[in-house]
């Protein structure tokens, strides 16, 4: 496993990392608990040594089950979690509806809200480290971006809780441009990003961050299964799954991914890898990117995400990748 630092925090993470949202069940169809704990434990034992989960990941759901799995392994465990969405306060952006499964298009049990107040700061992360069983956050991210609160009030909330040691360093998630450099010196963003998703790069995210060594955290690098080479066309989602009426999952498009993952296929067999490994490989050797979190609900699931951490990708190869990635017209 590769490590790199978040950042100016000095802290070293693990370049690939457990993205825990599907752990929570939210989303995703449901979680067996025993299966998450022994998801998380599998990934520290394999040098996976970054675990990043969210508030909101199964309404606290998520933390709950990470608290339990780490609580004897703290000090071996980068954690990262988010604040800023809250299903229990009517303030801020209006951001969606929701339910145990997932988001609704009616008004259901849960309105959502962007809120980023400092006091709903402070009381979202006493949540957080209760749910989490530790005293403190080693990177405490903003979630999604609150236009009714300024972003220097947010900054300051953030950099006190630093200064308590509650948290270890900051970080923001699903920014803009604009955003960044409001807030000034931050650790890390984490993005979506991945072969098909480019945003970052065409709007000058990606570049700005290299430049002010602002560590990016690529989240869905395998487009939530669908670089993995393992869903058929056939392939039924189950209720509340977010791939269930998402046209991404369509059978055409299953089609063209897998033929694209076919060209890969030599590649694959050259590092002894799989096709999901060589997706997270090409991801984190994108100049500026410096992890990537990848989402597992088995302990199977996270070592074969783990064992991508030991990739080293030629210059040759990417562009063998980006050639194939730029004449695909997958979704």
């Amino acid at each position: 496993m590769q490590y790199r630092k978040l950042g100016n925090s000095g802290i070293e993470a693990s370049v690939v990392a457990l993205g825990a949202w599907a752990i929570g069940g939210w989303m995703w169809g449901g979680t067996e608990e025993s299966d998450a704990l022994k998801t998380i434990q599998a990934s520290l034992d394999h040098g996976m040594n970054f675990i990043d989960t969210a508030a909101i990941y199964g309404y606290g759901r998520s933390e709950e089950i990470l608290g339990k799995a780490i609580k004897s392994r703290r000090e071996q465990v980068v954690l990262a979690t988010k604040c800023g969405l809250r299903w229990d306060l009517n303030k801020g952006d209006f951001h969606f509806h929701g339910s145990e499964l997932g988001i609704t298009k009616e008004k259901s049990k849960f309105e959502v809200y962007i809120y980023l107040h400092p006091d709903s700061i402070k009381e979202e992360l006493e949540r957080s480290l209760k749910r989490l069983d530790t005293d403190y956050i080693d990177l405490y991210q903003t979630h999604w971006q609150d236009s009714t609160t300024p972003i220097d009030d947010t900054m300051a909330a953030l950099m006190k809780l630093k200064d308590q040691g509650k948290i270890r360093a900051i970080g923001v998630s699903n920014a803009k441009l604009e955003h960044l450099k409001a807030y000034g010196p931050i650790d890390a963003d984490q993005e979506r990003y991945s072969m098909l998703d480019r945003r970052m790069e065409q709007d000058g995210t990606l570049e700005f961050c290299r430049s002010n060594n602002i560590a990016v955290l690529a989240y869905s690098p395998l487009v939530h299964g669908l670089l993995t080479g393992k869903l058929t066309p056939d392939r039924t989602f189950n209720q509340g799954d977010l791939r269930r009426e998402n046209p991404r999952f369509s059978a055409e498009n299953l089609k063209k991914a897998n033929l694209l993952l076919e060209k890969f296929r030599p590649l694959a067999q050259k590092h002894n890898a799989t096709l999901s490994q060589l997706a997270i490989a090409w991801t984190f050797a994108q100049p500026g990117v410096t992890h990537v979190l990848a989402g597992a609900r088995t302990p199977s699931q996270t070592l074969e995400n783990a064992a991508a951490g030991d990739i080293c990708l030629s210059s040759e190869d990417i562009k063998t990748m980006d050639g194939f990635i730029e004449a695909s017209d997958v979704a």
